[in-house]
């Protein structure tokens, strides 16, 4: 079942394709098509519903009405998936379109990388499949705070990966101070969604020193100035007051058309708690029923 973690890094290779083949380039010496031009296609192959056939994203590279390759991104939080099924996106992206096909398996846990990386039997004589597999161990510690600006979406994986040391932390914070990059905000919910308790830990204390700024407002509310001054009786009202605010702002910035009974919903909730989850979801969910669980409008104006 898709989660915040899983949602955020699906958004963030939505965000920038680019990412995808400066991954499998630059870390993993994959040989690809040499051109720049990628874009995310449809992401099923069915002409009927079908969950079997239905990966996280496909991209093609090349020119949209002539492309040269078929890139597979499918992101795994636990081993639960049968990686036969990563054989079967590929050969039917193969049969749809004809063009040779890469699977980049994208797992947080080494564990799970490990497991997805093996060579997989089809059944199939002669076809013996194997994705491509990232995991913490491909993933480079970013310390230089220029280098972390220079490719904040892969600072942003590298605090997923490697933000147990702190100064992968403080280079990312760094360079969202400096940056002129109107998405900072969003690269910084990106990381902490899709980091660990341990990480986020350290992220909310680099949040909490005047030293480092904090971009979210639900985030300086919630883990520095809010997270004190809510604990006063009187103070946690106006504190779920801006969280409820920040939702509703992020919701707005992605054009989501929110029915009046969710905007009510939304400013009538207390618990910081379920306000930081809808802002975490809000930031990457595709649809509206995503962010809150439940059936809502989810058209765009």
């Amino acid at each position: 079942m898709p989660s915040p973690p899983h949602d955020a890094l699906v958004q963030l290779f939505t965000d920038r394709p680019q990412l995808v083949t400066e991954i499998l380039r630059d870390l993993m010496h994959v040989e690809l098509p040499d051109t720049p031009l990628i874009q995310k296609e449809q992401h099923t192959f069915n002409t009927r519903i079908s969950e079997d056939i239905e990966p996280d994203l496909i991209f093609t590279m090349g020119p949209r009405q002539s492309p040269l390759h078929v890139i597979i991104v499918e992101v795994q939080q636990g081993s639960g998936k049968n990686p036969l099924q990563l054989a079967r996106y590929a050969a039917a992206a193969w049969l749809l379109l004809k063009l040779n096909v890469t699977v980049l398996v994208v797992c947080p846990k080494q564990s799970d990388a490990d497991h997805y990386a093996q060579p997989i039997a089809t059944g199939l004589n002669g076809y013996r499949f194997q994705a491509q597999t990232l995991g913490p161990r491909d993933i480079p510690a970013i310390v230089d705070p220029e280098e972390a600006a220079a490719d904040l979406p892969l600072a942003v994986i590298s605090v997923m990966a490697q933000g147990s040391d702190r100064k992968v932390i403080e280079a990312f914070a760094t360079a969202l101070n400096d940056t002129s990059d109107e998405h900072a905000t969003k690269y910084y919910e990106y990381a902490y969604s899709m980091s660990g308790p341990e990480i986020r830990k350290i992220l909310e204390e680099i949040m909490t020193s005047t030293a480092w700024p904090v971009y979210s407002p639900f985030a300086r509310e919630h883990f520095g100035r809010g997270r004190e001054e809510g604990r006063a009786e009187g103070r946690e009202e106006g504190t779920a007051k801006e969280a409820a605010e920040a939702v509703l702002l992020v919701l707005a910035s992605r054009e989501f058309n929110v029915p009046d009974s969710i905007q009510a919903m939304i400013k009538s909730t207390k618990d910081l708690t379920q306000l930081h989850d809808w802002l975490i979801r809000a930031v990457a969910a595709p649809t509206l029923q995503d962010v809150f669980g439940e059936p809502a409008e989810q058209g765009k104006e």
